[in-house]
């Protein structure tokens, strides 16, 4: 589909489909946009799930350093479809101009992302960070579309409410939103990376959760042999090791001075 896009936007009757506004491409065809967006619509998505599905079960199958790698270019292709998604958009309707150039700006972002993300996968250099990397892209994704949306959704509620009481708009309308958005941020990040962790790394967040419950408990210890059983489940529990020993140094006997008085 990408040298069928290309040729397509070559020989499309505006510069780059159109999306550069009243400029005229000297080699349009008529009619051939068209029917390029009756094949865009009808293949590129069979061809996207294709493409996921397969990513998908390769991932789910690999382990150790393979799923590593696999996940790096699982997140530089999710990327690159998410872009291609809004490109897609901007073909499919009248958007606005500020959309387009937003679309193309991220697709030259974000398509370095892939050879870069194979590239690490060949080299293995700093691989498991994809998993931070991942964690963060999730949670401060969400956060921010939670945000945009409470400020935009607080924005035409207190419009509203203004117009009803006063009969006209208000800037405190967005101040308010505003000052909402601000006390909201860090409690929902909080909810928001709790509800990761639980949901996609799951035994991550359980051996925190007993860690912390282990470190709670030992302030409370006295019993010596009550502390190292209870060590060892937390050990075995969080590290899952196939033996687990404690070793606990002797008591010394104290020290005498030995020099003569």
């Amino acid at each position: 589909m990408s040298w069928w896009g290309g040729v397509t936007a070559a020989v499309s009757p505006g510069a780059y489909l159109g999306s550069l506004g009243p400029i005229r491409n000297p080699l349009g065809i008529e009619g051939l946009t068209q029917f390029y967006k009756a094949v865009l619509y009808t293949l590129s998505p069979a061809l996207f799930i294709a493409a996921t599905f397969s990513l998908f079960v390769r991932l789910r199958r690999a382990v150790g350093v393979e799923r590593q790698q696999l996940k790096w270019l699982a997140y530089a292709a999710g990327g690159l479809a998410i872009v291609s998604i809004l490109l897609i958009i901007t073909i499919a309707i009248d958007a606005p101009r500020w959309f387009e150039w937003s679309a193309n700006a991220i697709l030259v972002a974000v398509t370095p992302g892939v050879p870069i993300a194979i590239g690490i996968a060949i080299l293995r250099y700093r691989l498991y960070d994809i998993d931070l990397l991942i964690n963060r892209t999730l949670v401060y994704g969400s956060l921010t579309v939670t945000l945009v949306a409470l400020y935009f959704g607080g924005i035409v509620v207190l419009q509203r409410v203004f117009v009803v009481l006063t009969g006209q708009q208000s800037t405190l309308a967005v101040v308010t939103s505003t000052l909402l958005i601000a006390a909201l941020f860090t409690p929902l990040r909080r909810r928001i990376q709790s509800f990761i962790d639980r949901r996609f790394y799951r035994s991550k967040y359980d051996a925190r959760k007993t860690l912390e419950g282990f470190s709670a408990r030992l302030r409370e210890e006295t019993d010596l042999d009550a502390l190292s059983d209870e060590l060892a489940g937390v050990v075995r529990e969080t590290m899952q090791p196939a033996h687990v020993s404690i070793w606990l140094r002797p008591d010394e006997a104290p020290r005498r001075d030995a020099q003569a008085l």
